[in-house]
């Protein structure tokens, strides 16, 4: 590699800790919260009963933290970054679901039990996210855990 970055180098570094970012905040923000405010959000999609909400507010909020922090620094980045774009695309066929049924979902729970956006602007930015997922899997970065051993 050259010493001057490239421009998909850059990218992909950028991506990748903006996807990181948005995943550890969202994950501590939860983690930090009591898990039944969480819940609470959850059972407003109708999917889950009340139960499964809760389990589903205790674990989700980790393995968000984890993604993001191992995404932030780039340990099996590919491999995470595809994990982070799965789970954008679940909340995205959440949202939609949600969206498609008028249900009243008055917080995603995305950011915890703080006010959000609307579900379409939610939608739009979970979008934006996907993309630099993939960005983040397709353009490797020198600065990652995965560069470094590789050198060794």
């Amino acid at each position: 590699m050259s010493a001057k970055p490239e421009t998909k180098e850059l990218i992909g570094l950028l991506s990748r800790l903006a996807v990181a970012g948005v995943f550890a905040y969202a994950g501590l923000m939860k983690a930090l919260a009591p898990a039944e405010e969480f819940a609470y959000a959850i059972e407003s999609y109708k999917v889950l009963n009340a139960q499964l909400s809760l389990y589903a507010a205790y674990v989700t909020p980790w393995i968000e933290l984890w993604a993001g922090l191992l995404l932030a620094a780039g340990v099996f980045t590919r491999a995470n970054a595809l994990f982070a774009g799965a789970m954008l695309l679940f909340f995205e066929v959440m949202l939609g679901q949600a969206w498609l049924r008028g249900l009243p979902i008055t917080s995603c729970g995305c950011f915890g039990s703080g006010g959000s956006n609307s579900i379409g602007v939610e939608f739009a930015q979970n979008l934006v996210f996907l993309a630099l997922a993939w960005a983040a899997y397709k353009f490797k970065s020198r600065w990652s855990a995965d560069s470094y051993a590789e050198t060794l």
